[in-house]
């Protein structure tokens, strides 16, 4: 069995302070050890110039003491003179002159001359050069010159080398670097320690904040002040503001429905109450069957309202519904559903009809829409008389598909088409049989698909060729497939191809 990688649980605790500190000195110790090689660059830098200076003073006292006879150079240094040329307490000096036939003329034979000379005669002007070089195991820098003797020809010159062991340099360039290294060791810390403290004290509004929402009550769900918040937590404390609010709504609606159910499940139990009671004293056995059909009359209606009741929270409880809403055929999925009413709408004398209209997609779920569709046959044939007409069809109007139940029952009013929709309202002359939420369902399952509900009386019937009745619209946004993208050197192949 393979040894899976651990994978890091969302749950797991992140410390917003540790993540912070860690962004704060992970650059801070990712420039130290560059700090570091910049300082012993600069440190041997800057020291070897004053020592460059003393070579190159060297040399050019040298030649001021080298004279040409004959074409033959010649060097006046006295004994002490050059005791003094070498003369230094830690590093060795060297010194030599040469011709240009490699005759040393004075100083130390050993000492290496430049390994191509010809480059620098071509373009010597009488500077003096620098080179390291090593010498005896050591290494070395060598200052040289080339002197030209002005009364012969041109290829006649000698060279100058003063060459010094670089002790002297690494020890200053090492005492500059400990001057600027060590305190660092100090500072560094200093600098962690002020660090963590400071954003102590930066995270304490947080902390306050948190200690505010902690010692709220349960049922407290009003906003959070915003004064004394600071300005890059407000746009955080408004967000969770407007989650408070939004919760507040909800709440408040789930209150207001939980007490309306509570009152219409009352009648419907006291309706089943009083039934039973009046059949317990009733020794008829015709009167006591009548009795306990009104008692199954009353739990078919008591079930039928709880059925209700929990579509309705249902689809309240698919608030995020949208984000699985998936493309579907609305024509074809209303044509499935008016097929199942069928067998109730013949028991009721009614013609149920379907007209079709081909392949309307739209985004929606399926689930909630059949719920949908279901309360409108239902209220529909529930309020068209035997003898009637119901009709259910789907529109394409351009980017809009309208579903449309369409019946001949007795109509309703302009003032009743914005009432309907509410819960448990029942229109004027209604037998009561209704829990008064379907169309409640209906409203709530359309705006979860972002489409608009109405019911108005059907404006077809001013001809008079058919009884008066109502037309129950759903309008949808349809769902257009977007053209696949195309990169430019596809376009382009597919274009010559």
């Amino acid at each position: 069995m393979r040894n899976r990688p651990k994978r890091e649980s969302p749950d797991d605790q992140r410390s917003l302070f540790g993540e912070i500190l860690d962004w704060m000195l992970a650059p801070l110790l990712f420039l130290w050890p560059i700090s570091i090689a910049f300082t012993h660059y600069f440190a041997n830098s800057v020291v070897g110039f004053p020592y460059d200076q003393s070579l190159r003073e060297h040399v050019a006292t040298i030649s001021r003491q080298v004279s040409f006879a004959n074409g033959h150079p010649q060097l006046a240094l006295p004994g002490m003179a050059q005791v003094f040329l070498r003369s230094d307490e830690i590093d060795n000096v060297y010194f030599h002159l040469i011709d240009r036939d490699g005759t040393l003329i004075a100083g130390d034979r050993e000492l290496p001359a430049p390994k191509r000379p010809d480059e620098f005669l071509k373009n010597d002007h009488g500077d003096i050069r620098f080179r390291d070089d090593e010498y005896r195991g050591q290494a070395l820098r060598v200052a040289y010159l080339y002197l030209f003797d002005v009364d012969a020809p041109a290829d006649r010159w000698v060279l100058i080398e003063v060459g010094e062991t670089t002790e002297k340099r690494s020890q200053l360039a090492n005492k500059i670097i400990a001057s600027v290294i060590l305190p660092q060791f100090v500072i560094i810390p200093l600098a962690v320690v002020l660090v963590w403290f400071g954003l102590t004290q930066g995270l304490r509004p947080l902390t306050r904040l948190r200690d505010r929402i902690q010692a709220r009550r349960e049922a407290d769900l009003s906003p959070i002040a915003l004064r004394r918040v600071p300005e890059e937590l407000r746009p955080l404390t408004e967000a969770f503001n407007s989650m408070l609010g939004r919760m507040q709504l909800n709440v408040d609606a789930q209150r207001r429905f939980i007490a309306d159910a509570a009152h219409q499940m009352r009648t419907p139990l006291t309706g089943l109450k009083t039934q039973a009671q009046w059949a317990m004293r009733e020794s008829d056995p015709a009167e006591l069957r009548h009795a306990l059909r009104q008692i199954l009359i009353g739990v078919d209606r008591a079930s039928h309202l709880v059925d209700q009741l929990l579509v309705l929270a249902r689809a309240e409880a698919s608030g995020l519904a949208q984000q699985s809403l998936v493309p579907l055929d609305l024509d074809q999925l209303l044509r499935e559903i008016v097929e199942t009413w069928v067998v109730q709408a013949l028991d009721k004398q009614i013609d149920l009809g379907y007209e079709p209209a081909g392949a309307v997609l739209i985004r929606g779920s399926a689930f909630l829409l059949r719920e949908m569709i279901n309360n409108l046959l239902d209220n529909a044939l529930r309020y068209t008389p035997a003898g009637g007409r119901v009709t259910a069809r789907v529109v394409a109007q351009g980017d809009f598909a309208l579903l449309e139940i369409e019946d001949s029952g007795p109509g309703i009013s302009d003032e009743e088409s914005h009432k309907v929709f509410d819960r448990f309202y029942r229109g004027e002359g209604t037998d009561g049989e209704g829990s008064g939420l379907g169309l409640a369902i209906v409203r709530e399952i359309a705006e979860l698909h972002e489409a608009a509900a109405s019911l108005r009386p059907n404006s077809r019937d001013a001809k008079g060729d058919q009884p008066p009745g109502c037309i129950a619209r759903i309008v949808f946004t349809v769902d257009r497939p977007q053209p696949p993208r195309v990169s430019i050197p596809e376009a382009v192949q597919t274009g010559f191809a």
